[in-house]
């Protein structure tokens, strides 16, 4: 049957997910970093993913497609809530961080990377613009929010890599937080107030590599949907040795 439906252009899609997110049927996954329509029979042609698409890579057409299944999408939006729940709890759990081996090797290359700073330093100037940082202790009033480019990392970010505030803090807004420290629906709500009232200009998200720095990108995503203003956004991993991933 002929009938309107999404198309995505992978080109222009830039990873973010908030498609993804947005979709109550759960007709487009996250694939290699792009968004994805899995079925046909999952997409009901309505198009809540149009408007949070950051790049526009997301677009209505009318062309031969399989119905609309509404028994088929009860059924997988019921299995996906299940996986969801374990997925939130697995992040609140875990234990990644306590079962990093000690070892020799972790504690030689930090003793390299010492003695490489020690070569290679010189005064740093901090790139810091706002203060509290702390996404607990933040005013969402607080009149730096006005406009700005905000930049939310994990707590530990600024301690792994090196360059932190040239590379991330340097023209932005900071703020700082943990979901494994503090409630997530709280770090939610608390970025949810802050992007609706603050006409921010656009949005990075640093975190770790480990499972639990999931957490505060998942906050910051449901914060953008929830606000309803979706903004150029770019998301950045770092590795526990320090290095871009």
């Amino acid at each position: 049957m002929k009938r309107k439906i999404i198309k995505i252009n992978e080109e222009k899609c830039n990873g973010c997910g908030l498609c993804a997110r947005a979709c109550h049927e759960g007709a487009i996954v996250m694939v290699e970093g792009r968004a994805r329509l899995i079925s046909d029979k999952y997409c009901d042609g309505l198009g809540d993913c149009l408007p949070v698409c950051p790049t526009g890579a997301i677009e209505i057409i009318e062309r031969e497609a399989e119905a609309y299944d509404e028994e088929a999408v009860k059924k997988m939006v019921s299995n996906n809530e299940v996986i969801n729940n374990v997925q939130k709890e697995t992040i609140i759990s875990c234990d990644y961080c306590r079962e990093i081996p000690r070892g020799s090797s972790m504690e030689i290359a930090a003793q390299e990377k010492e003695t490489e700073s020690k070569k290679n330093r010189s005064k740093l100037i901090s790139e810091l613009r706002n203060w509290p940082i702390q996404l607990r202790l933040a005013n969402p009033a607080a009149g730096y929010f006005q406009g700005a480019d905000l930049l939310i990392a994990a707590d530990c970010t600024a301690y792994a890599y090196a360059d932190f505030h040239n590379d991330f803090i340097k023209g932005k807004v900071a703020i700082i937080a943990c979901t494994k420290q503090e409630a997530y629906d709280y770090c939610k709500e608390k970025l949810t107030e802050i992007i609706s009232n603050n006409n921010i200009r656009s949005i990075t998200a640093v975190r770790m590599e480990v499972p639990c720095c999931q957490g505060i990108i998942e906050a910051v995503k449901e914060a953008m949907l929830n606000s309803r203003m979706i903004v150029p956004y770019q998301e950045i991993i770092i590795g526990i040795n320090g290095e871009l991933k």
